[in-house]
């Protein structure tokens, strides 16, 4: 038996997860239309390799890395690319972003495979994170971080792989789904995984209200023989958080503002693993994904569906009526975000859509709209997984005292909604520090831009000053050069540059003009007034300098 331990609060919520379990997954329904946002992880957005017009093909890169932290694009479907234009994205401002539009042609043609592993095991742990980086896989557990980044410990040790598969959040059942239907799969992913990391153990982690998904991964495991363990964790709201997680099998902590790694523990998401298995062995990037459709719809189910999926194309697909939404999810009822509209994408971090409609009322975990002053009964930092003080921090939010609260560790706060469940008052703690977070982000990089703009305006001082300085300097010394050397030398040598001016410019006045194609009479004539100038040249030398000049004509007569 592996040793559990506990993290502090935590709560227990109703599932909701039957009805979705209920049917095996099966494809989406291909849309018309795919909407590809260039940036669906944490990093900087991908650049795009395609125009428009250009047809593509099912797995073509459509736009490339640019950055470490980043992951590149691939065509979910074989089409022609009709736009790359700002498009609603799933994000709580209702904000748009640049995003590749494709029109399907419904052929689901493939590009040609570029690459061919028999062995993972051969390959260097170098060259396994590159197929995984080109494959433009993230995190499926929905932070979006690039996993090949992940699995780079920069040279230091990993002591343990943990595989997350816990889903603790209600309504969401696409890992459970993919682990009872590609139990080996997922195992294979993990130990590819292990082999980039050199991870001396792996843990699976699942919840224990998943008896069917555990058994599946227990009996591949004894079948294959790996040096893998699989563990049932209770259910507790956020065991599925990272942290949580990592606590509950482990026993560590990560420290406050640091990594798992800092502790020489990675962890990773089952449906992560899973891509990773196929951009291996089939050489497919991550163009598909498990979703979770579920609330207000006729059928709650699980597909497969394409990265770029409108959320309306899904909920018509499970019998939702579109006509009467009140309120789409992505994600789950405690840490999901509504959006403000259907025509949204699924992304590469979308692993649920929750469907609240008119109609129907949905039983979420959250409050309704009236909020009542804080009564200080404490409940939240009963309930904070994270062991901070929810109350405090609500106070110096809502004061807008943003070094203080910082003073109480918001960072660390993974914003799992439990103080929000727990608070008689019904007030919406997360979202005061979601504001806070991101007030403090905004400040910090005007701070950095102010920072930047003060330190070029002192280098432009700098530079000038040094400018002037220098021509003082030049100056200083052509002034000592000249009262060195006398007036007579200054006079001296203007009156040589003045007569290098006057011979130059009787040389030019002496230059015959209109000479080419002269008559033998013409010529004459030429040649009598070049004769008659010398010898009046002469004559003025002779008055001149009187001895110089006639000893000169002398010399020169034959």
């Amino acid at each position: 038996m592996h040793r559990l331990f506990q993290f502090k609060g935590g709560v227990v919520l109703k599932e909701h997860k039957k009805d979705s379990t209920a049917t095996p997954v099966q494809p989406a329904k291909l849309p018309p239309t795919l909407i590809l946002p260039l940036k669906q992880h944490i990093g900087t957005p991908a650049e795009p390799v395609v125009a428009v017009g250009d047809k593509v093909l099912k797995g073509q890169l459509i736009a490339r890395a640019g950055d470490t932290i980043c992951a590149p694009l691939h065509a979910p479907s074989s089409g022609t690319v009709l736009a790359i234009a700002d498009h609603p994205v799933p994000h709580a401002s209702g904000m748009s972003a640049p995003c590749i539009i494709i029109k399907t042609d419904g052929e689901e043609r493939w590009r040609p495979r570029e690459r061919n592993v028999f062995n993972f095991a051969e390959l260097s742990a170098q060259e396994l994170r590159g197929i995984i980086r080109d494959a433009g896989i993230v995190g499926l557990g929905g932070a979006g971080f690039p996993a090949a980044v992940k699995l780079d410990p920069g040279g230091r040790p990993v002591d343990t792989l943990i595989l997350n598969g816990a889903e603790c959040e209600p309504y969401i059942t696409c890992d459970e789904m993919l682990l009872r239907e590609h139990a080996l799969e997922v195992l294979a992913g993990l130990l590819m995984m292990r082999h980039a990391l050199n991870a001396k153990h792996c843990i699976i982690g699942i919840e224990n209200n998943k008896p069917e998904a555990f058994r599946a991964l227990d009996e591949e495991i004894r079948n294959s023989g790996a040096d893998v363990e699989v563990v049932e964790v209770p259910t507790i709201y956020p065991t599925g958080s990272e942290k949580q997680l990592i606590q509950v099998l482990t026993g560590k902590e990560v420290p406050a503002g640091g990594l798992p790694i800092d502790i020489g523990i990675v962890c990773h998401n089952v449906g992560t693993a899973y891509a990773v298995y196929r951009a291996v062995e089939f050489d497919q990037p991550l163009i598909s994904r498990y979703v979770t459709i579920a609330g207000s719809v006729a059928h709650a189910r699980n597909l497969e569906v394409l990265i770029g999926t409108p959320l309306g194309n899904l909920i018509e697909e499970c019998g939702g009526n579109r006509r009467s939404l009140r309120r789409i999810i992505v994600g789950g009822p405690m840490m999901g975000t509504a959006m403000h509209s259907d025509a949204v994408p699924v992304v590469k971090a979308t692993n649920c859509v929750l469907v609240e409609s008119t109609m129907h009322d949905v039983p979420l975990p959250s409050r309704d709209e009236y909020t009542m002053p804080c009564i200080r009964c404490g409940n939240c930092a009963d309930a904070c997984p994270v062991n901070l003080l929810p109350q405090q921090m609500y106070w110096y939010a809502r004061a807008r005292d943003f070094d203080k609260i910082q003073d109480y560790n918001l960072f660390d706060c993974i914003e799992c909604g439990c103080c929000d469940y727990v608070c008689p008052s019904q007030i919406p703690l997360v979202g005061y520090y979601r504001y806070a977070k991101s007030e403090i982000w905004n400040q910090e990089a005007e701070k950095r831009l102010a920072d930047l703009a003060r330190e070029r305006h002192q280098f432009r001082e700098f530079r000038l000053e040094r400018e002037k300085k220098e021509r003082a300097e030049r100056h200083k010394k052509k002034r000592s050069a000249v009262a060195k050397g006398g007036s007579d030398d200054k006079k001296a040598a203007i009156q040589a540059a003045m007569e290098r001016v006057r011979a130059k410019k009787s040389e030019q006045d002496n230059v015959p003009k209109n000479t080419d194609d002269l008559t033998p009479a013409q010529q004459k004539q030429v040649n009598d007034a070049d004769q008659r100038r010398r010898e009046q040249s002469r004559e003025e030398k002779i008055r001149e300098s009187p001895s110089e000049s006639k000893a000169k004509i002398t010399q020169d007569r034959p």
